[in-house]
């Protein structure tokens, strides 16, 4: 927050003038803008605020300033899974056989590929398959068939977490 100008008095032409030039909203706490400077408020775009109590006043800053911040991205972990197989397809390249340890693994969800707790690739899971057939989802205690999005380097034992990206609005606090 940047204070351009502050005064006592009602709101008046040159306070509009000064709000237009520097891209300012005017708040006025007990007082009103005389009738030639809502004119000019209104053919400039000028924001003109005025409260009678003080709380309505700041909580109406706190939200404006709250909806300048930008969302804070969030990673929420869904589930793991381990690779126990790999199998070898001409079609589809290789094929995790895996056994889901908890969570839930979705077919498209964002993963990760964790060898000995080193993060070896990063991408989505592009086939899940529950024996022959095709599923949306594996919870955890069932075994699954996982392909990567073009992503082959895959080896028995490795980590298969799976996440998903959430917006968290930010608060002044």
């Amino acid at each position: 927050i940047h204070v351009v100008h502050s005064g006592v008095g009602g709101i008046n032409e040159s306070d509009v003038m000064l709000a237009a030039a520097s891209d300012a909203v005017i708040i006025g706490f007990h007082v009103t803008a005389n009738p030639r400077a809502q004119k000019l408020a209104e053919q400039e775009g000028v924001d003109v605020r005025t409260y009678q109590i003080i709380y309505e006043a700041l909580d109406d800053i706190r939200r404006a300033l709250e909806g300048m911040l930008a969302p804070e991205t969030k990673e929420v972990i869904t589930g793991h899974a381990e690779i126990r197989k790999v199998f070898r397809s001409s079609s589809l390249g290789n094929i995790a056989g895996c056994f889901v340890l908890d969570g839930d693994i979705t077919r498209g969800s964002l993963a990760r590929l964790i060898r000995d707790d080193v993060v070896v690739h990063q991408g989505r899971i592009a086939s899940l398959r529950r024996e022959k057939d095709d599923v949306r989802s594996v919870v955890a205690g069932f075994e699954c068939g996982i392909t990567f999005e073009s992503f082959d380097d895959i080896k028995v034992h490795d980590i298969i977490e799976t996440y998903r990206l959430e917006q968290v609005a930010k608060s002044l606090a």
